[in-house]
């Protein structure tokens, strides 16, 4: 017995160190890995490196390259055009945030109940989100015509006189949002109504029981439960309106005058209207650490939040 347990070991362990070894036609996965990479190069890598070697040189097309170090980034810090272009981006984005998030989530409450013909209407009502931005950009500009437009000529029914839209420097920024808010609160509405649809429904019930109200079940049951999801929307919405270029371009292209130039609009003038490579390509580089904090900002209120969920559960 001794001799065959000794024999039975013998052979596992010679076993197990004939499997440690690799064989002779171990998989590698090297040749799938490799054209990733090199598509993450090309497209993401290099072209960040060499905006940012760019950014530390004077560089207009038709010219020689200069080496100019941190003149471009020194020169945005007193560009007066930059920090007004900064000052319409985060005005545009927080209201291109606030008013799809207000509406969009008075939208799902309104969607979640029962009611005749609910699921053509919220077919309808998320068409807006599948148009193409420039399409939408062209049919709100003939809408905002002071003359021709239909949005006047609908005001002229209630007693309002004809407003300037996207021609007046004080309402062009709340136009554009206007906008943006009709084409993006059906997806604030469709997070949100996710978020209704996970709520358990015991919690109403007892709160029926003790004699609540509608606010009060929004305020202290509804609310608290689809904060994750609100936090959600809130990020997808300043992410994609601090970024937004087409819908501004096609239909003011910053005007009137700079009034409604983001950072993006003066970055694609600079770079491609006027051809200064090198300051475009450091405001660039700023553009982008802007992102990245208010980024890292939301990520980390949204970690809190969920911290705060766990805590009080």
């Amino acid at each position: 017995m001794a001799s065959v347990s000794m024999e039975a070991a013998t052979a596992a362990k010679a076993k197990q160190k004939q499997g440690s070894k690799p064989g002779r036609f171990a998989p590698n996965y090297w040749p799938f890995v490799i054209p990733a990479l090199i598509v993450v190069a090309a497209v993401i890598v290099f072209p960040w490196v060499f905006t940012l070697w760019m950014s530390v040189n004077s560089w207009t097309l038709g010219q020689a390259q200069v080496f100019a170090g941190l003149d471009n980034y020194l020169r945005l810090a007193v560009d007066p055009r930059f920090w007004d272009s900064l000052w319409h981006t985060l005005l545009y984005t927080t209201l291109s945030v606030v008013a799809p998030l207000f509406l969009g989530t008075l939208a799902a409450l309104i969607f979640d109940t029962q009611f005749p013909l609910r699921g053509i209407l919220r077919g309808v009502f998320v068409m807006p989100m599948m148009a193409t931005p420039v399409a939408i950009a062209l049919v709100w500009t003939m809408m905002f015509h002071p003359q021709l437009g239909v949005l006047n000529y609908l005001l002229s029914y209630v007693g309002i006189g004809p407003q300037e839209w996207i021609y007046n420097q004080m309402s062009v920024i709340p136009s554009l949002v206007l906008v943006e808010t009709w084409q993006w609160t059906p997806l604030v509405m469709l997070i949100v109504l996710g978020g209704l649809a996970a709520v358990p429904r015991e919690p109403y019930e007892s709160a029926e029981i003790d004699g609540a109200n509608v606010w009060q079940k929004f305020r202290y049951l509804t609310l608290p439960m689809i904060a994750p999801f609100l936090m959600i929307a809130v990020i997808i919405r300043s992410i994609d309106a601090v970024k937004s270029f087409d819908i501004i371009y096609a239909m003011t292209q910053g005007g009137p005058g700079t009034a409604s130039e983001t950072i993006n609009i003066y970055l694609y003038n600079t770079a491609f209207s006027y051809y200064d490579i090198g300051y475009g390509s450091a405001m660039a580089v700023v553009f982008f650490v802007l992102i990245v904090v208010l980024s890292f900002i939301l990520l980390m209120i949204k970690q809190r939040a969920n911290w705060s969920d766990g805590e009080a559960r």
